[in-house]
């Protein structure tokens, strides 16, 4: 008796009661309308800041979504090292973070939107440069060759939540699956990005990395959709904020019949809503902007530019004199100096009575 979706006759064939979704597939083709006419009017250098803040969101999400936290700074060196931008930030390098940044880049940043085993092998090996996950040496850039379980609990209290195709099948389910993305042509795209990332995560063809590539492969054909190689909405964002419910309701239609309706559903409503948070990272770019424009003049050194810049994005904790010197390894006598100019011109203001605890903040967005 079939326990798994793949393990059924009909699979991969899946069905759908369009009727159940079809008002929500309205609504979030049309926010995907109006958001593509608002980033039209940024500009070309404001989209190309709102894609680099959305690509950051997006290497961020998808790691932290495995148990991976990255450093946002190197994060965002190494996006706009690839992307030709201006970046005066850390420029350090780290294999694992370019790895990430690679496969986005690759997945939405370029024309060619089709899949082959190489392209995919590529991405596993940018993935783990190490030939390892964690302590554990893997199978780089081929299909895995072992039995695949998604399993939870401590030794002795194991539960398996799902068990992959057998391995002598990857090469014809990842056929089937290639064929199927680089030739369907007349399913309405964002469906195809569903069944896509359902599909993908279903055959589970690596030893690791499998959720990565699967929310690349969702990028890259969302990029098609949106019909621009740019992203200004980070999927990833939105399925790590609902990660248990991601969870539960893969396990739920990877253990049901092939009718994935459910499954459209949830992955819409993120869609929807990732979209709706979308105003967030254009809002922001258009802030920034703004400030710019009116302080750039007033700005005595790089320094100042680039904690000015850091303040504006996601800044942790409190600005103080020795955070400043720290950070741009400067004395505390540079930084308060720094500090003070941008105080005298209106740009920073003291955020209480002073002490111990004194830190600023801008005024101008606080």
């Amino acid at each position: 008796m079939a326990i798994y979706i793949h393990q059924l006759k009909r699979w991969p064939i899946f069905s759908w009661e369009e009727q159940e979704f079809i008002s929500l597939l309205s609504e979030v083709r049309n926010l995907q309308g109006k958001l593509m006419g608002k980033v039209e009017l940024l500009g070309f250098e404001l989209k190309g800041e709102a894609n680099l803040e959305t690509l950051i969101q997006d290497v961020l999400q998808t790691s932290e979504i495995e148990g991976e936290i990255l450093n946002p700074e190197l994060v965002r060196s190494s996006i706009a090292t690839r992307l030709g931008l201006e970046y005066s930030g850390l420029e350090n390098s780290d294999r694992n973070i370019d790895g990430i940044v690679e496969v986005m880049i690759d997945a939405t940043q370029n024309d060619d939107k089709v899949i082959t085993e190489d392209r995919l092998f590529g991405w596993h090996a940018a993935l783990f440069p190490t030939g390892r996950s964690g302590m554990h040496k893997i199978e780089v850039a081929k299909w895995r060759s072992g039995a695949m379980q998604v399993v939870s609990g401590g030794m002795g209290r194991e539960v398996v939540h799902y068990e992959a195709p057998k391995a002598e099948l990857l090469t014809s389910e990842m056929k089937q699956f290639v064929d199927w993305y680089n030739n369907e042509q007349e399913l309405e795209s964002l469906l195809k990005a569903a069944i896509a990332h359902l599909w993908f995560i279903t055959i589970h063809p690596f030893d690791d990395g499998n959720g990565r590539i699967a929310r690349a492969i969702t990028d890259m054909q969302l990029s098609k959709s949106d019909g621009v190689n740019q992203r200004f909405y980070s999927m990833s964002t939105e399925i790590n904020k609902q990660k248990k419910s991601y969870y539960s309701i893969l396990e739920r239609t990877q253990k049901d019949d092939l009718d994935i309706t459910e499954w459209i559903i949830w992955f819409l409503d993120c869609l929807k809503n990732s979209i709706l948070h979308s105003s967030v990272i254009v809002d922001k770019v258009v802030r920034k902007h703004h400030f710019w424009v009116k302080f750039a003049g007033k700005i005595s050194n790089d320094r100042q530019k680039s904690m000015l810049d850091k303040l504006m994005d996601n800044f942790e904790g409190n600005l103080n004199t020795s955070k400043w010197a720290k950070m741009t390894k400067t004395s505390p006598d540079t930084a308060l100096r720094d500090i003070t100019d941008l105080v005298n011109k209106g740009i920073l203001i003291k955020a209480n009575s002073g002490g111990r605890s004194t830190h600023y903040i801008l005024k101008d967005i606080c």
